[in-house]
């Protein structure tokens, strides 16, 4: 039988980055398996069959618990760990300057009580890293939560070092912390801390698991561990209590994370982010390549400006920062409170008002490519017969534009066209696309296409779920539409402007609805321009596109 990557992955819930980490490959590397430009290894298909077949999803629970993953930061001890274990436990090392970095972000008061919480602790990592910044004399009560009874034993020894060389009141809890903080909560009883420093499991949770029934109580809805380390551990605090975290910055954006986002702003006010440009750098020991931040917030602070700071590596040798207003992180009209990043002095041209316009505005909307291939695997076809019609995946599209059907292609280039699979069909005719897809060290993150129906010869066509897709009711759009659209979508400043809110290898059709558009005429005009020209060089997208 023939290994699918695509479904073997989904299989076993891993991300790309996932199976990057896992088999020591670079993402553009997975995102071409992926998109079936090139076939990964036998040995990586064989590993994803076997993970598949004999181990519980990833994504899902041992006995309605969900399985956590950890990304602890590992200053004074780096156990010999095998890469598996360090995929499935998330123990990715930290570089020590990193913690420094965390700690130094902290307002420390010059008299009074200090209380830490290290929620997720490790081997007592970010505690050091906070305590080594106190004066010898001043006295402070932490306490440790941590779950992993193989990290226990170290974490034990680093807290009892901590009690015989400084001032320090350690307190080891071993044990649930999501549990135990939401016991805390919902009794009213137990510690409240002045200052949180965190680096929490990163794990999706079941909507059935106990710890999705735990935080529900706790008054936070959230579909991964992080954010509920993350939400709890502010509940935790005193008013005017500090956090410092690093965490995805996945929940930035997108609908499964608006829950939280109003949960921590109404909660906290945002003081400072910092932002790795390269994915690969934060964690670079361990082919790390999620794309993470580090936040600070203020448990009942008064909301001002945002220090957004940036450095390429864990070095903080470019290290840059500006201030901002907050509602140019916040946008004070954006419903679902996206949470931008603004570096640099990246050019403002999407807050026009002649851009204020949205795909419901225009009469349009998109959506995720209906066709998912190892679902629909008997009705596939590698070349075009009697009774299919063209399958269009993001590997049909290159310079020249849409290329079908395509020669020796790693996917299938057709789809039976029948009772059992029109309703994933759209019929055939001017649309345009974004491939799903990318990775963080690409030049581009949204790369948008036109499907041309003089390419694709026939009355139905099949959208693979690697592309979105822009569509009025799930029908075609003008042509010139089509083109102003993915023109629009390859101007520089729009692929900027989604990188401030969208941290993701993924552009996902929810992020795509969320942005602002032209007018339908000025999209109109746009188009006409660009079928004038056979190439369009990328500076005179950006030129034309400011003009509008």
């Amino acid at each position: 039988m023939t290994l699918d990557f695509c479904e073997l992955r989904d299989r076993c819930g891993l991300e790309l980055a996932d199976v990057a980490s896992e088999f020591g490959a670079t993402l553009d590397s997975v995102f071409r398996w992926e998109s079936g430009e090139v076939s990964p290894p036998d040995r990586v298909l064989r590993s994803l069959a076997i993970m598949a077949d004999f181990s519980p999803r990833l994504t899902g629970a041992h006995h309605g618990v969900a399985v956590l993953e950890r990304a602890d930061v590992l200053l004074r001890v780096e156990p010999v760990t095998p890469r598996k274990r360090k995929s499935q436990l998330g123990q990715f090392m930290t570089p020590p300057s990193v913690a420094d970095f965390m700690a130094s972000l902290f307002s420390l008061p010059k008299s009074g009580a200090i209380r830490l919480l290290d929620a997720g602790a490790g081997q007592g990592a970010l505690t050091t890293a906070f305590i080594e910044r106190l004066p010898g004399d001043r006295r402070i009560s932490a306490t440790a939560f941590e779950f992993d009874e193989e990290i226990l034993p170290t974490l034990h020894a680093n807290l009892a070092t901590f009690r015989t060389r400084t001032s320090a009141d350690c307190e080891l809890v071993e044990g649930d912390f999501i549990e135990e903080a939401t016991n805390r909560i919902c009794l009213g009883k137990g510690a409240r801390y002045t200052h949180a420093i965190l680096n929490p499991p990163y794990k999706k949770i079941g909507n059935d698991s106990k710890h999705r029934a735990l935080l529900r109580a706790a008054g936070l809805e959230t579909v991964n561990l992080y954010t509920g380390f993350v939400g709890l551990a502010l509940e935790l605090l005193e008013p005017g209590g500090e956090l410092v975290a690093i965490i995805p910055r996945s929940f930035c954006n997108g609908p499964y994370y608006q829950p939280f986002r109003r949960f921590i702003l109404r909660r906290a006010a945002i003081q400072h982010i910092h932002l790795f440009d390269a994915r690969n750098k934060a964690f670079k020991d361990d082919g790390v390549l999620q794309e993470n931040i580090i936040l600070k917030m203020v448990r009942g602070g008064d909301q001002g400006g945002v220090t957004v700071s940036t450095s390429r590596d864990d070095s903080f040798a470019d290290y840059e920062e500006k201030r901002h207003d907050f509602d140019r992180i916040v946008f004070p009209d954006d419903a679902d409170q996206f949470i931008h990043i603004p570096t640099g002095d990246d050019e403002q041209l999407l807050e026009r008002a002649s851009f204020g316009h949205s795909l419901a505005d225009l009469g349009l909307t998109v959506s995720t490519g209906p066709v998912v291939d190892f679902r629909l695997k008997e009705d596939l076809r590698a070349d075009p017969e009697r009774d299919t019609v063209p399958l269009l995946y993001p590997g049909h599209f290159g310079v020249g534009g849409l290329q079908w059907p395509k020669p020796g292609f790693k996917k299938p280039n057709a789809i039976r066209d029948c009772v059992e699979t029109r309703k994933w069909l759209y019929p055939n005719g001017f649309y345009a696309v974004v491939r799903r897809f990318s990775s963080k060290e690409e030049r581009r993150r949204i790369v948008a296409n036109v499907i041309d129906p003089a390419r694709v010869p026939a009355a139905m066509i099949g959208i693979e779920n690697h592309l979105n897709v822009f569509h009025a009711k799930r029908q075609p759009i003008s042509e010139d539409l089509a083109h102003g659209l993915a023109t629009y979508l390859n101007a520089t400043a729009v692929d900027t402007y989604f990188r401030r809110f969208n941290g993701h290898t993924q552009v996902n059709a929810t992020d795509l609805r969320a942005m602002r558009y032209p007018s339908r005429d000025a999209l109109i005009a746009l188009g006409q321009w660009a079928k004038t020209r056979a190439s369009v060089l990328q500076d005179e997208i950006d030129e034309r596109v400011n003009c509008l």
